[in-house]
């Protein structure tokens, strides 16, 4: 069975060191224009240099995204970016359209080119014609079926890889083609900086009334028009290699780092299990219901989803305590507090291949040595005795519902 890459999303240095640290085959990331995250941190110029050194060092692919709709003005600046991504060795550009293909083409030769979900992928002659135009990779639209994606995988010119996202948001609209940002808050969705007012939650008003609102309600007193669930695909990732994907992709540049590591983590040991002919070990499974998310559906791949009649709210059962700077052979570790914990809760570590496991914490110390029962200041640095070695940037949270 073909083994396919797992892409995580980094939003910026932080996320992109815990998809490195958690099994990412490739990340993909934005520089500070023309991708379509535009509040996630991103990267500065050094800082995309930084990102494909230590990248690289772990043979972790870097694409880059040059996704947004350009204007004139931003296309007269693209030919002297993609040489300076051409130079820093980045291996893949994602384009939303012939502009940037052609560009990437001239300016940076040594770059592959990733046609984004935002071309509307739906169909085999589609991925054919980016073929010919030169592109090595279609991201697929989000609104397929996996037979339909199996399809379009046999299909393929030979050396034309296919990538789909497996995990993350979903759009109510046509993979991200959205105006109702645009039209209600002045923010693109097509450039990067969509508001979500799909999450809203919306009343009617009568034009001779201002002022005066009525419920939009459907069950149980909730309101559904514009609900939608997050995809979760970590149960059939053997179907999806058996589909034939060049890529699976995780959706989430704009998420925390924590969101990051957790999902890379439960993808990678789901792809390393299937190619092994194994279940996936249910304590990687669990992973994804212990990161924020949306009520969790298989998207398309199975049937068209239909209306979500149930809360739309995110699901944050469990908090981020701390995070792991160092740690000894006998689990002596150093830590960079993020919420506050005391000595006798209940809490969990999970790290890079280190599956989650329990302990009550221990009357920790700061770094001086000085007892210290409860850390309080953000980032502050402590010491505590962990009953095993963990590598760093490993994980200490507890179940906070709702928290």
């Amino acid at each position: 069975m073909n083994k396919p890459e797992l892409l995580s999303p980094a939003g910026d240095m932080e996320r992109l060191e815990m998809a490195l640290a958690y099994g990412a085959d490739a990340v993909y990331l934005a520089g500070s224009a023309f991708g379509m995250r535009a509040f996630a941190g991103n990267f500065d110029r050094p800082g995309l240099a930084r990102a494909v050194e230590l990248a690289h060092a772990k043979g972790v692919r870097v694409h880059v995204t040059c996704n947004t709709l350009a204007r004139n003005d931003e296309v007269a600046r693209l030919p002297e970016y993609l040489e300076y991504l051409d130079s820093i060795g980045v291996d893949a550009v994602i384009a939303a359209g012939v502009d940037v293909l052609r560009l990437c083409q001239r300016h940076a030769p040594h770059v592959q080119v990733h046609m984004s979900t935002q071309t509307g992928i739906t169909n085999y002659e589609m991925v054919r014609v980016w073929h010919e135009l030169g592109a090595s990779r279609a991201i697929l639209a989000r609104e397929l079926s996996l037979g339909e994606v199996a399809e379009i995988c046999a299909k393929a010119p030979r050396g034309m890889e296919v990538e789909a996202f497996v995990h993350g948001a979903m759009c109510v609209s046509w993979s991200g083609r959205c105006l109702l940002s645009n039209y209600m808050t002045g923010r693109d969705a097509s450039r990067g900086a969509c508001a979500q007012p799909c999450r809203y939650q919306y009343a009617l008003m009568e034009e001779k009334r201002p002022g005066e609102y009525f419920p939009v309600l459907e069950e149980a007193g909730e309101t559904f028009i514009l609900n939608s669930r997050d995809m979760c695909m970590i149960d059939h990732v053997p179907e999806l290699m058996a589909a034939g994907l060049h890529s699976l992709k995780i959706e989430g540049r704009a998420k925390s780092a924590y969101y990051t590591g957790m999902v890379t983590a439960a993808y990678r040991h789901a792809i390393d299990a299937a190619a092994q002919g194994l279940p996936l070990d249910p304590v990687w499974r669990c992973e994804v219901d212990k990161v924020s998310h949306r009520h969790y559906s298989t998207g398309f791949c199975f049937g068209y989803p239909g209306q979500y009649t149930d809360s739309a709210r995110y699901v944050r059962d469990w908090q981020v305590l701390a995070v792991v700077l160092d740690c000894d052979e006998t689990g002596r570790a150093l830590l960079s507090l993020r919420n506050k914990f005391s000595a006798g809760d209940e809490i969990e570590v999970v790290g890079p291949d280190v599956a989650a496991f329990s302990l009550t914490a221990p009357m920790m110390a700061q770094e001086d040595g000085q007892p210290l029962a409860e850390p309080r200041h953000p980032q502050m640095r402590f010491v505590m005795q962990l009953p095993r070695p963990v590598p760093p940037l490993s994980i200490v949270r507890a179940c906070r519902p709702n928290s």
